[in-house]
């Protein structure tokens, strides 16, 4: 069991080196996570090392005075369109049956929130997921009624099976055994936070979900309160990982209640993953990664295996930092 008071003693202040663009390109990995990792807003937090791209879009939103929901929506998109990404929209890995279908999620901390599920055919969900937000008395839009619903508002049709993803679904068939492997890539789903100068604090969550699924599978992505919440008056948090494990604690949304009642981001994300251990058989066969941030600009990690890392731009600075976990061993 993870306990909080001993967690704050063995963790120090851990140095990091602020990357420029050309030495994160040659890099990987920057220094050991801080706790907590304090900071002046705006600024923008998201999964995996893929986020360096997707938070310098996010930031030349927030920098120029936009929201933190056009922020979150502009960063993805980044991701969403890069066709050697294999987790996430153009070019995401298929289910077992070829199909690539795309899980997103948008929320503000006023509460108004978006998503779509087992969307096909559209490579930027996250951008339908804020249609579904702004112009529909709905939550969630799924399938074909999303795609319906992306086509009318001017969104193209396109083949999102690339071939490097192809020849990756055509290798799996000649076994098809569906055995989801930890961080393989050290990337997958892609959550966003960010706070901008009004402070006004936003998330989103885009993915392809799980390679090889079973077709018609729904993560946790674009679940309100599993893989994304956001709150004005306390923070936000969001999941990268195996999302039946999420969807089954309710991840993000419990993030955000942690730290409603006085939890720290770290705290929050650590008593997560705690939980996740508490309840799930079997969780030490999977990856779950989590990511929160207070209306502060305090921010926390923590997952269950090691191996999750986070990007984080503020003040015009890039830091990629590696996420303390659970199993040590």
């Amino acid at each position: 069991m993870i306990n909080r008071r001993k967690f704050i003693s063995r963790t120090a202040l851990a140095a990091m080196g602020i990357l420029a663009i050309p030495a994160w390109l040659r890099a990987v990995k920057a220094a050991s996570p801080v706790f907590p990792l304090r900071g002046n807003t705006p600024m923008v937090i998201s999964t995996w090392n893929h986020g360096y791209e997707a938070n310098e879009a996010a930031w030349k939103v927030l920098e120029s005075g936009g929201s933190a929901v056009d922020a979150v929506e502009q960063g993805v998109r980044v991701p969403e369109a890069d066709p050697d990404n294999l987790s996430v929209g153009l070019g995401g890995l298929p289910d077992r049956d070829g199909h690539v279908t795309l899980d997103a999620s948008i929320m503000k901390g006023n509460g108004e929130c978006g998503s779509v599920t087992f969307l096909e055919h559209i490579k930027h969900p996250i951008s339908v997921a804020r249609l579904v937000m702004d112009k529909t008395p709905h939550v969630i839009l799924s399938g074909e009624g999303a795609l319906q619903f992306a086509l009318e508002n001017g969104f193209g049709k396109e083949n999102l099976l690339t071939e490097k993803a192809k020849k990756a679904w055509e290798e799996w068939l000649v076994k098809a055994e569906y055995e989801p492997v930890i961080n393989i890539e050290n990337h997958d789903t892609i959550g966003m936070l960010a706070i901008d100068k009004q402070h006004h604090i936003a998330g989103a969550c885009t993915t392809s979900g799980v390679s090889f699924k079973m077709h018609g599978r729904v993560g946790d992505s674009p679940v309100i309160g599993a893989g994304l919440y956001a709150d004005d008056e306390v923070g936000a948090a969001t999941a990268t990982g195996m999302g039946e494990l999420v969807l089954k604690t309710l991840g993000s949304f419990l993030l955000v209640e942690f730290m409603r009642n006085g939890y720290s981001p770290q705290e929050a994300c650590e008593e997560g993953i705690k939980r996740i251990v508490e309840k799930i058989p079997g969780y030490e066969n999977f990856q779950i990664g989590y990511l929160a941030v207070n209306t502060s600009g305090e921010t926390g990690a923590y997952a269950i295996h090691k191996g999750f890392n986070y990007a984080l731009f503020r003040d015009g600075k890039f830091e990629l930092i590696d996420s303390d976990y659970y199993l040590k061993s």
